[in-house]
């Protein structure tokens, strides 16, 4: 409740709200001192201000300087060199001193940094893990006066238990010091508790037998707890808000093309994380790809700090929602909550080509043009701060390309990798037309997708296609996500028997999967929703229904318009036959020869680059078939025997390319018989 101003006979109304309310001093939150004025010496130094009618001034607060940065390093140095050393019981000083080559990966360069230290090695493990065995190490700067080992530094060092490549060694140090960028990524969007990653290099023990490698970490005192794994596993009790709602961000910001899992260490400093990406290729054999994406979205409910970071619900079944109630509820009786402002999560703004590893790079290239405009006389941007803003030149909705804001930047070393980002186009003058890129309408499409982050969310995903006129199929991981949740939900991977599988939630996940444009996923709702057989969820199946049938050709119409040949078939023969139409569709053959004509010039791959070969219906029969459709007429096509002759010669050509020499005859056959029917009309016209 706030103090009133109080009113005393004879004097002024006073205002405590502006008095201080103690005598002493205190530690402000950034360590320096503030000093308090006691209220006493407070009223006597203010006596005439308080016995006038004028308003009472704030007290004046006398803040100490804060100490130097060097100062607080050197008191930070003293208290540790002051702690006990939790290795002290197992005498590493007295081990024989190793040198040892030391392998450091700059991400930012992309280069390797090699030097020799000294160290001391245990030679029995403290600790094992499912791959690796952990050894006490003691390694001394190289920069270090004192000889005296008991004050060097605790590490650890790890190493496989199986024998592996070599080059696997790297690659997880490539993969941890990528990780620890996302980390520093997520840290400057401001979230209640800033994470950072262990740094790790590989130790070439090279006065060994066989020169062997061990991973090399900074020992961590203190709980190690595992927060989640690569496989979607989350421990309850160790269930916190910023390990979970890292992994998301790091999926949103990436533009769906990585997520880093398997987070573990000791509060928020963590080590040994696995990234995923969305090809799957990268890194190790422990990247699932985009599997390792939909083990990760089964078990994650979001939570406050993912929606003050404005990241967005992965879109789940009902009863799975259900299934995560207590998880939503450990997480509200979390200690972790949002008091400041964060900044939102924005996509990284490349083409959608871009590998994954090189969105790493970009989110690097990002906080490097942040520098380079706060050194030519800008103000700095604050820690936490979104990525800078851009002016676009996109060439297509798929190759967005952009530049940077001023002119300077360009010319600034670091960004000389823009073009491996962006393209190596110029910038495009205001005057300059616009008919060698895209209409104007188009461009304001492409600058909207590039604005927008990726969500989460399927319905986003549509509105960004759609703006973009992006075709039906192909192009979306998050779709593919869905549809790898659709079969872990068949093969019963979140059941605890095959009677208790989600079958409800792997067609949600499929029909999902297709709004998003996965051509399997269309293909497989279209066969299911007409009746035919389907590879994905075949066990699955829906009434035969009008409204089902309906649907499942509104979806055929999509698969074929995709370029899949055996859609293409189904609606030509449908509309040919009049089977397999829902009751607001009639036999049509203007339609049915269309489709037909689409079959015959697919030739190429379709939208997601597979190419169907299997000919069940090989060109000369279809040409056949449209031959003899125009011979006759009918269903709305007006009858033309030329046309039926000129088709009946190419089905002829094709049939004896086949070797078909019968049928090739008999096609030969009936192309005269049409000429000749040509010419009797003639002759009745004249």
């Amino acid at each position: 409740m706030s103090s009133q101003p109080i009113s005393i006979p004879g004097k002024v109304k006073t205002n405590f709200n502006s008095l201080p309310p103690i005598a002493g001093s205190i530690d402000d939150e950034d360590g320096s001192m503030v000093n308090l004025v006691s209220l006493v010496d407070f009223i006597l130094q203010n006596k005439d201000t308080l016995n006038t009618n004028e308003p009472p001034q704030p007290a004046t607060i006398k803040q100490a300087r804060t100490p130097p940065l060097k100062k607080k390093w050197k008191r930070a140095i003293k208290k540790s060199l002051s702690m006990d050393d939790p290795w002290a019981s197992f005498h590493l000083e007295d081990i024989k001193t190793e040198r040892a080559t030391r392998h450091r990966y700059h991400s930012t360069k992309q280069t390797w940094v090699i030097d020799e230290v000294n160290i001391k090695m245990a030679t029995e493990a403290f600790a094992h893990g499912a791959m690796r065995e952990c050894f006490r190490l003691k390694k001394k700067s190289n920069f270090a006066k004192s000889r005296d080992w008991k004050h060097a530094g605790n590490f650890v060092a790890k190493s496989y238990m199986e024998t592996v490549d070599r080059q696997v060694y790297f690659q997880d140090v490539r993969l941890q010091m990528d990780a620890k960028i996302w980390g520093e990524e997520y840290s400057r969007h401001n979230p209640p508790k800033k994470v950072d990653i262990c740094q790790m290099c590989v130790l070439e023990m090279k006065d060994r037998p066989g020169k062997p490698l061990f991973h090399l970490e900074n020992f961590i005192e203190g709980e190690y707890t595992k927060y989640n794994s690569n496989s979607g596993f989350v421990r309850d009790e160790a269930l916190r808000q910023t390990p979970q709602s890292f992994s998301h961000f790091t999926f949103e910001r990436s533009g769906h093309k990585l997520i880093v899992v398997d987070i573990q260490g000791v509060g928020d400093l963590w080590t040994d994380p696995q990234i995923h990406t969305s090809t799957g290729t990268e890194y190790n054999e422990g990247n699932l790809g985009t599997r390792g994406f939909a083990l990760f979205f089964a078990t994650h409910a979001c939570n406050e700090i993912c929606r003050s970071l404005d990241l967005t619900q992965f879109d789940l079944h009902p009863t799975e929602f259900r299934d995560h109630e207590k998880v939503v509820q450990l997480q509200r009786n979390s200690d972790t909550h949002v008091r400041g402002s964060t900044y939102h999560c924005t996509r990284a703004r490349t083409r959608p080509s871009i590998s994954p590893m090189d969105v790493t790079q970009f989110v690097i290239l990002e906080r490097q043009i942040s520098m380079s405009e706060s050194s030519t006389g800008s103000m700095s941007p604050p820690v936490g701060s979104p990525p800078p803003d851009f002016s676009f030149e996109p060439s297509s909705p798929d190759d967005i390309s952009m530049s940077p804001r001023d002119s300077h930047l360009s010319e600034s070393p670091m960004l000389t990798d823009l073009p491996r980002f962006f393209g190596n186009r110029r910038r495009r003058g205001v005057s300059e037309s616009d008919s060698d890129t895209l209409s104007r309408e188009d461009e304001r499409a492409a600058m909207f997708m590039n604005q927008q982050h990726k969500a989460s969310s399927v319905n986003q995903e549509m509105m960004m296609r759609a703006k973009l006129n992006h075709q039906k199929a192909g192009g979306s991981i998050l779709g593919q996500i869905h549809l790898d949740l659709a079969r872990y939900h068949e093969i019963g991977r979140f059941a605890e028997d095959e009677n208790d599988r989600n079958m409800d939630a792997a067609l949600y996940h499929l029909e999902q999967a297709a709004k998003c444009g996965v051509l399997e996923a269309i293909i497989g709702m279209a066969r299911m929703y007409v009746q035919l057989p389907h590879d994905v969820l075949e066990e699955m199946s829906v009434d035969d229904t009008d409204d089902n049938i309906a649907e499942g050709l509104e979806w055929m119409e999509i698969a074929a318009q995709a370029g899949d040949r055996a859609s293409l078939l189904y609606l030509a023969k449908a509309y040919d036959t009049g089977n397999g139409l829902s009751s607001h569709r009639e036999r049509d053959w203007t339609e049915a020869t269309h489709w037909y004509q689409e079959v015959l010039e697919n030739n190429n791959e379709d939208d997601e680059g597979t190419f169907d070969a299997t000919m069940d219906d090989p060109p000369y029969t279809i040409q056949a078939r449209l031959a003899e459709m125009y011979r006759g007429g009918g269903f709305d096509l007006e009858a033309s025997p030329t046309k039926a002759g000129d088709l009946y010669n190419e089905a002829a050509e094709g049939a004896m390319a086949a070797m078909k020499g019968r049928l090739s005859n008999k096609y030969f056959m009936l192309a005269e018989e049409c000429y000749g029917e040509c010419e009797e009309e003639e002759e009745e016209g004249e």
